[in-house]
């Protein structure tokens, strides 16, 4: 089998373990009392982060995007997603975390690794606002002269 076809088969069964967990977790926001709105926005940003994201560059398991939260929020999602702004970066930390304590609480995860994942969304917000801004200013640059900054 090719590594291609090998990438697609193991793209395919990730793809299907994470819808039982989508269903899991709109059960749980569903139990949270929120609205409609509000569990749309929270499962369209999870399905970026586990469908797309950790199966970006290799089949990443949900369990092990704990530890990848970071790369996401402070480069991937600033750059692929046209719609990134310091509101939807806010918007996508509180999905993740909101997901992996229904992960944690459901026993996907380890309490710990849950906790992890809290301080690091918390102690690097500022970075990942400062990343979006930075990049979001370089991007105003392109297209224009660049002898004009020279």
């Amino acid at each position: 089998m090719e590594d291609y076809e090998l990438y697609e088969l193991n793209l395919k069964k990730n793809n299907k373990r994470n819808e039982k967990f989508l269903k899991i977790f709109e059960k749980w926001l569903n139990n949270q009392q929120l609205s409609k709105k509000t569990i749309c926005k929270h499962l369209s940003n999870i399905d970026l982060y586990i469908n797309d994201y950790l199966n970006y560059y290799e089949v990443t398991p949900m369990e092990d995007g704990v530890s990848k939260v970071y790369s996401f929020l402070n480069n991937w999602f600033i750059r692929k997603c046209m719609w990134s702004s310091v509101t939807s970066i806010k918007e996508t930390a509180a999905s993740i975390k909101k997901f992996y304590e229904c992960m944690s609480e459901n026993g996907y995860i380890k309490s710990e690794d849950y906790k992890f994942l809290c301080k690091e969304i918390k102690n690097h917000m500022d970075d990942f606002i400062a990343s979006f801004i930075e990049y979001d200013e370089y991007d105003e640059y392109e297209g224009e002269e660049w002898e004009e900054f020279i």
